[in-house]
């Protein structure tokens, strides 16, 4: 678990309750997001407490026990789809038994849990870096879009398909029988706000989200919603276990189907889970200029999880948004990440009255540009200047994850990489059989064409040497190789003769490291690049938008001279 510092109280109180603030509006959206699949007068207020409660202990539990001091855990997009699903399933097996469904939604969420823990003791977070970037780029946009088209229904003030094919295909008929105007101008406003108040002045740093919140349902009191369209009365008090939960009737449960409906959702869970996680954990380093413990990090999601599923709460994982909010608030430890759970108890326990009256298209309204949010664009856009091998697979991916499920989207994709990679691999094995003679001397004395420099030292000239393609099973090793650089470096050398590729994962690591030296004063220099990777970076216009052409050099002997020339 490790010591809970105090040394930064005041940074992990403000960076905790800023970051409570901002999670209160997305645990209770998530949480109804997970009801949404089912016919019952409480559902609304049932998805809200289960938001509610899942983001507190979640929270707390893996802020306490878990590897990333600066991380914030709750519900997030990506887990609420698939629990949305197993809800929706259990509801349609039982035959509307409410109890079945929170009993198969807790179990889920334990064994997720227990999935989890099992992950960190045989230390498999090292392994998620091997996802290659496509299967990341079209799982991830294939949820923000599933997102987007699950309350696109309750934005108009309906009630939504179960079906996402129904969703798309029915849509024209059913809102042509009639919708809440009142509603989508509620959504519309919620948005709006969302993403207009940033651009003014003197607003940076405001919790946007819950200011939509608070504004937009304060708008919509003098219109009487009706009780259909806004969430309702959430139970107070302390969270009970599920069968301890007066809204939980054990009698008459099918255990047997519960278990076996809750399994292979709880291991989707923790799969999907832990990605989400240890990527947000690498965020949470970037910012922070730390190093995250990938197997810790899971023991503690873990044990939250657990927790928030025997409770009757909503499984859910490091959260990107809420853990840059802490992190640029001042949270640095493991307290902030307990302090914006606390709050969110304090709201379960007393406060629970004051969200009542919020509008379900305004939680709509929310989770929409969370969706939007969520959709990898950049990786949509450059598909016509990557590989054709990672397009292909973003692609499959994202159409897998939209229209299939989740689980399978992403064992395809890792699938189809590996295939691709083989071949990659292959190709570049017999290509560099076929140049063995011409490259014997390079071999034998692999830098003798560097004589003849400006002095190093003096002049601060570090030389970088690549060996072998940058893609997406090296990338953690190329960065490696490039965090190297001395602090000290003004000039850096790239050579790139022994890189034969570059997929679009080692593309975006390469760009992202030039940008990094160039924001450090650092002139980059690059030479002897081979012609698949000169045609990706000038397709991604890293040349000349980074990298001028008159910093480029076919042989090293040209850039030495071109230092000569400049230096001396």
């Amino acid at each position: 678990m490790g010591v809970i510092s105090t040394k930064n109280i005041k940074g992990d109180l403000t960076g905790g309750l800023t970051a409570g603030i901002v999670a209160l509006p997305l645990a209770l959206a998530f949480g109804i997001q997970a009801f949404g699949g089912i016919n019952d007068p409480s559902a609304a207020s049932m998805g809200a407490l289960a938001g509610l409660v899942g983001a507190t202990l979640l929270g707390f539990f893996a802020a306490m026990f878990g590897g990333t001091p600066s991380q914030i855990s709750g519900p997030t997009g990506p887990m609420t789809v698939i629990t949305a699903g197993l809800v929706s399933g259990a509801w349609a097996s039982s035959s509307g038994n409410i109890s079945a469904v929170l009993i198969t939604m807790s179990l889920a969420g334990m064994f997720c849990g227990l999935f989890q823990i099992l992950f960190g003791i045989i230390k498999i977070g090292k392994y998620v870096r091997y996802i290659p970037y496509p299967v990341l780029s079209g799982f991830m946009s294939g949820i923000g879009v599933i997102i987007i088209l699950q309350q696109i229904y309750p934005l108009f003030g309906l009630k939504s398909p179960v079906l996402l094919v129904d969703m798309i295909v029915k849509f024209p008929e059913i809102v042509s029988q009639g919708f809440s105007y009142e509603a989508l101008a509620l959504g519309v406003a919620t948005i709006a706000i969302i993403y207009l108040l940033p651009l003014v002045p003197k607003t940076k740093g405001i919790p946007v989200t819950l200011v939509a919140l608070v504004v937009v349902t304060l708008a919509s009191l003098p219109l009487g919603l009706d009780d259909k369209m806004i969430i309702g009365n959430i139970p107070t008090g302390l969270p009970m276990p599920f069968f301890a939960n007066a809204s939980v009737e054990l009698a008459g449960i099918d255990w047997l189907t519960v278990l076996k409906q809750s399994v292979i959702p709880g291991l989707t869970l923790a799969g999907l889970g832990s990605i989400d996680t240890l990527l947000t954990s690498v965020v949470a380093d970037n910012i922070t200029k730390t190093k995250h413990n990938s197997n810790q990090e899971l023991i503690g999601q873990g044990v939250g999880n657990a927790v928030a599923g025997l409770f009757c709460g909503l499984a859910g994982a490091g959260a990107t948004m809420r853990t840059v909010v802490n992190v640029r608030s001042g949270g640095r430890t493991k307290l902030s990440g307990m302090i914006h759970a606390l709050l969110l108890l304090a709201i379960l326990l007393g406060l629970g009255s004051l969200v009542k009256h919020v509008p379900l298209s305004v939680l709509a309204g929310i989770l929409i540009t969370v969706g939007w949010g969520i959709i990898d664009f950049r990786g949509f856009r450059d598909l016509h200047k990557i590989p054709r091998d990672d397009s292909f697979v973003l692609i499959v991916v994202f159409l897998t994850t939209v229209f299939v499920d989740l689980l399978t989207a992403v064992g395809i994709g890792m699938v189809i990489a590996c295939v691709l990679f083989m071949k990659r691999a292959s190709d570049l094995v017999e290509s560099q059989y076929n140049s063995h003679e011409m490259d014997k001397f390079d071999k034998e004395n692999p830098w003798s064409d560097e004589g003849g420099m400006p002095d190093k030292v003096k002049h601060k000239i570090y030389v970088q040497r690549l060996n072998g393609p940058v893609f997406f099973g090296s990338v953690t090793g190329f960065k490696k190789v490039m965090e190297d650089v001395p602090a000290d470096a003004r000039i850096v050398i790239i050579r790139m003769k022994n890189v034969p590729s570059l997929d679009q994962s080692g593309l975006y690591a390469m760009e992202t490291a030039i940008k990094e030296l160039k924001d450090r004063g650092v002139k980059v220099l690059m030479t002897i690049i081979q012609p698949q990777p000169m045609y990706m970076l000038r397709s991604m216009n890293v040349i000349p938008d980074l990298v001028p052409e008159d910093c480029i050099f076919k042989t090293f002997e040209d850039c030495t001279s071109y230092l000569r020339e400049t230096l001396e």
